[in-house]
C-alpha cells in the first residue's frame, strides 16, 4: 500500500562492500516486520511506544537502502560520515521516547532543554529520510510549514511575516513551541497520519507483499484474462478486472501498473491497441485500484480515523463509486475495440477458469478470511495480522501437500534432504515476505511521518481556518467552482506528494470548508478529497502511472499521460455525482440505489461515447454535443431533471443504433 517504492541500485563494483549493508537491511527489514505483527496480534502497545518504534526502524530502512548522494554514488568516508549521523539521529528520534517516556508526559508543557534537542534532531532526520525516501518535493512542504510557523512577530523569524498576505498573518512561535507541538504532542509527527501508518497499513503492505512473492499477482491477472480474454479487447478488459483485483491490496497505482501492466500492455498492442493508448488504459486502471474496496491501499483506513467513522462503513460507501469508476474504463475499452474492429484472443493462447481455480484457489481463502473478520467488526490491525498468517499458512499447507502427496504420484520419492531442501525454500520466501513488506512501507510512514508536521502546523496556527475562508471568497459560495479548486489544488500538490501524503495535507486544509460551509457531509469530504489525490497519477504535466505504463509499452510519456488522463474521466465526474447525490452514496433505499446506480454508469458510458465518437457506429457532432448537457442532468438531485436526461441521452444513442442497423442492412 505505499505509494512509492524504490529498491536500491547497488553497481557491479560495489557488490562486495555493499553485501554487509544489504545483510543488515534485511536484518532491520524483517525485525521491523516481526515487530509489527507481534504488536498487531500478540501484545499491542501504547500510543507513542508504537509509534517511535516503528518511526525508528522506518528511518534506519530509509538511510541504509537510499545512500546520501543517490544509489548509484559510492556512499564513500563522507557518505557515511553523514549517514552514521543520520542513523544516529533515527536511534535517538525514537529511543529518546521510549526511555523516557513516563518523565516526559509528566512535564507536559514544561518541557527540558534536553527534550527540545531532541526534538529538533527528530524533525531534521524526518525531513531527511522523507527526501530520500519519497522525494524532495515532500521534504519542501514541510520546511515552509516550519518557516510559516516562525514567521510572525514573537517568531523565531518575525522579518518573514511581512511578507504574508494580511489573511495568512499569524503571531509566531518560537522554537521551543513548535518542537513541543511536532515531537512531543500527539498533533505532530506521531500524530493520526503515522499512527495509521504504524498499525492498520504496515499489516495490510505486508499481507500484500506476502500475495506478491507467493504468486497471487498471476494468479488474479489469469482468472481476469480467463474471464475476458475471449471478447473484443480482452486484454484490456483484464487489465481493467486484475488492477481492480490488485490495486486494492497493493496500494499504488505505479505499482500496480507495473505488476499487471508487465503482462497486459504487450497482449493489447499485440490485439491492436496503439502503445499509448495501452499505457493508458493501464494507468487508469491501475489507478483506480487505490479507491476499490476492501482496502484502497492506505485510504480506508486514513478516513476511517479521520472520520470516526466504522471502517466497515467506509468501505461499504465506497463500492458504488468504484464500481461507476471501472465501469467507465471498461466502456471505454469497449468502444476503442468496436471502433478500431478488435477480435478477442484465442481460446488455445488464453489460461482456463478451471485450471486458474485448481492452481491458486488458495490465494481466495486469506481474503476470504480478511473480509469474513472486518464483516465481524473485528480491529483492522488484527484482521491484518490473521490475514497475514492465513497467507503463510495456506502457502506452507499447499506446498506440504504438494511435496507429500502429489509429487510421490508423480514418481518423485520424499526424502530427509528434499524435505530440509523444501523447509529452507519455505523460510526463504518467508524471510522475503517480511523484508518486501518493509521496504514497500518505508515510502508510505515517512510521508505520513511529514505529514504529521504538516498537520501540527496547520493547527498551530489555525491555517486552516484561514484556507477555508479564501476558499469561500474564491468560489464565491458555489460548489461547483470549489470542487474544481480542491481538484487543482490536488493536482499541484500530487506533483511533489505521493497519494497518502496529498490527500492528507489537503483535507486538513479544505476539509472544513467542504463540509462547514457548503454543506457536504463529513465522510463525503474526505472521500472526494481522497479521489482528486489520485488525479496526479493520470493527468499531465505529472502523469505518474501513466509515465509507468509507458515505459512498458515503449510510447511517449506525455501521449500515454494525455490517454490516461481520458480514460480516467469518472476520477473527476463521479466526485461531483457523490456531492450531489450523498443521500444515495450512503445508502439510501434500494430501488433509489439501483435507478441511480443505473444512470450513472448510461451517463458515463454516453460521455466515453461523446469522447471517442463511436458506439454502435460513428456518431454525429449533434448527438455528441447533446451528450454533454444530458449528463450535467443526471447528475443534478432531481427526479425530473434526472429523467429528461436520460431521455436525450437514450434518444442520442439509440439514434446511434438505429444508423449501424442500418449502415449493417444496406
Amino acid at each position: 500500500m505505499s505509494d512509492s517504492g524504490v529498491s536500491p541500485v547497488v553497481p557491479g563494483s560495489q557488490a562486495k562492500q555493499a553485501r554487509p549493508i544489504l545483510w543488515l537491511i534485511s536484518l532491520v527489514a524483517v525485525g521491523l516486520s516481526l515487530f509489527q505483527l507481534y504488536s498487531a496480534g500478540i501484545q499491542p502497545l501504547g500510543l507513542f511506544y508504537q509509534r517511535s518504534i516503528h518511526l525508528m526502524l522506518i528511518m534506519l530502512l530509509a538511510f541504509l537502502i537510499f545512500p546520501v548522494f543517490g544509489p548509484e554514488r559510492r556512499r564513500g568516508l563522507p557518505g557515511w560520515a553523514i549517514d552514521g549521523l543520520f542513523l544516529a539521529g533515527a536511534l535517538i528520534t525514537g529511543g529518546y521516547l521510549v526511555l523516557y517516556l513516563d518523565e516526559i508526559i509528566r512535564r507536559a508543557g514544561f518541557w527540558s532543554q534536553t527534550d527540545i534537542l531532541v526534538g529538533c534532531i527528530a524533525v531534521i532526520t524526518v525531513l531527511e529520510a522523507s527526501r530520500r525516501a519519497v522525494g524532495l518535493g515532500m521534504t519542501i512542504i514541510g520546511a515552509l510549514g516550519i518557516l510559516y510557523a516562525f514567521a510572525g512577530p514573537r517568531g523565531e523569524l518575525p522579518w518573514l511575516g511581512q511578507f504574508l498576505p494580511g489573511i495568512l498573518e499569524h503571531r509566531g512561535y518560537n522554537i521551543d513551541r513548535l518542537v513541543g507541538q511536532l515531537y512531543l504532542g500527539q498533533e505532530g509527527i506521531f500524530g493520526l497520519p503515522l499512527g495509521v501508518a504504524a498499525t492498520y497499513i504496515f499489516v495490510f503492505v505486508l499481507f500484500g507483499a506476502f500475495l506478491e512473492v507467493t504468486g497471487a499477482g498471476k494468479f488474479f491477472i489469469d482468472m481476469a484474462y480467463a474471464a475476458t480474454g475471449r471478447q473484443r479487447g480482452g486484454p484490456a478488459k483484464a487489465a481493467v478486472l486484475a488492477s481492480a483485483g490488485m490495486g486494492s491490496i497493493s496500494g499504488s497505482a505505479i505499482a500496480n501498473v507495473v505488476t499487471t501492466g508487465a503482462f497486459t500492455i504487450p497482449l493489447m498492442k499485440r490485439l491492436g491497441y496503439k502503445p499509448h493508448q495501452a499505457g493508458g488504459i493501464e494507468a487508469a486502471a491501475s489507478t483506480g485500484g487505490q479507491i476499490m474496496p476492501p482496502l484502497m491501499g492506505a485510504g480506508a483506513f486514513l478516513i476511517a480515523e479521520y472520520t470516526r467513522v466504522p471502517y466497515l462503513e467506509v468501505v461499504k460507501v465506497s463500492i458504488l463509486p468504484a464500481v461507476l469508476y471501472f465501469a467507465t474504463v471498461y466502456l471505454f475499452v469497449h468502444i476503442i475495440a468496436l471502433k478500431q474492429g478488435m477480435q478477442g484472443m484465442a481460446r488455445s493462447e488464453l489460461p482456463q477458469m478451471r485450471e486458474v481455480m485448481r492452481e491458486g484457489w488458495h490465494f481466495l481463502l486469506p481474503l476470504g478470511v480478511l473480509v469474513w473478520l472486518l464483516v465481524m467488526h473485528m480491529s483492522p490491525m488484527r484482521v491484518g495480522f490473521y490475514a497475514v498468517i492465513t497467507m503463510v499458512a495456506v502457502a506452507a499447507l499447499r506446498y506440504a501437500v504438494w511435496y507429500f502427496f502429489i509429487a510421490p504420484r508423480q514418481g518423485q520419492g520424499v526424502t530427509v534432504e528434499g524435505i530440509w531442501r523444501a523447509v529452507r525454500a519455505g523460510l526463504a520466501k518467508l524471510l522475503e515476505g517480511l523484508e518486501l513488506g518493509a521496504r514497500n512501507a518505508v515510502a508510505v510512514s515517512m510521508a505520513c511521518a511529514v505529514a504529521g508536521i504538516i498537520v501540527g502546523v496547520v493547527g498551530l496556527t489555525g491555517l486552516g481556518l484561514k484556507f477555508s475562508a479564501m476558499m469561500m471568497a474564491f468560489s464565491g459560495g458555489n460548489i461547483v467552482l470549489a470542487l474544481i479548486m480542491v481538484l487543482l489544488a490536488s493536482l499541484v500538490l500530487g506533483m511533489g506528494l505521493p497519494v497518502t501524503a496529498s490527500y492528507i495535507v489537503l483535507i486538513v486544509l479544505v476539509g472544513p470548508a467542504l463540509t462547514a460551509e457548503f454543506g457536504i457531509p463529513l465522510l463525503i469530504a474526505h472521500l472526494v478529497v481522497f479521489w482528486y489525490s489520485q488525479d496526479s497519477n493520470v493527468t499531465p504535466p505529472i502523469a505518474l502511472a501513466g509515465f509507468a505504463g509507458a515505459a512498458i509499452a515503449g510510447s511517449k510519456p506525455m501521449a500515454t499521460g494525455v490517454q490516461a488522463w481520458k480514460f480516467a474521466k469518472g476520477l473527476y465526474l463521479i466526485p461531483v455525482f457523490m456531492v450531489f447525490n450523498p443521500e444515495i452514496i450512503m445508502g439510501g433505499p434500494w430501488p433509489v440505489l439501483i435507478w441511480n446506480a443505473v444512470i450513472a454508469i448510461l451517463a458515463l458510458g454516453a460521455f466515453a461515447a461523446a469522447l471517442e465518437g463511436y458506439l454502435f457506429t460513428r456518431m454525429g457532432w449533434l448527438p455528441r454535443l447533446v451528450i454533454g448537457p444530458a449528463i450535467v442532468a443526471v447528475f443534478y438531485p432531481d427526479v425530473r431533471v434526472e429523467a429528461a436526461g436520460v431521455a436525450v441521452m437514450a434518444l442520442a444513442l439509440g439514434g446511434n443504433w438505429l444508423a449501424s442497423r442500418r449502415a449493417t442492412a444496406g
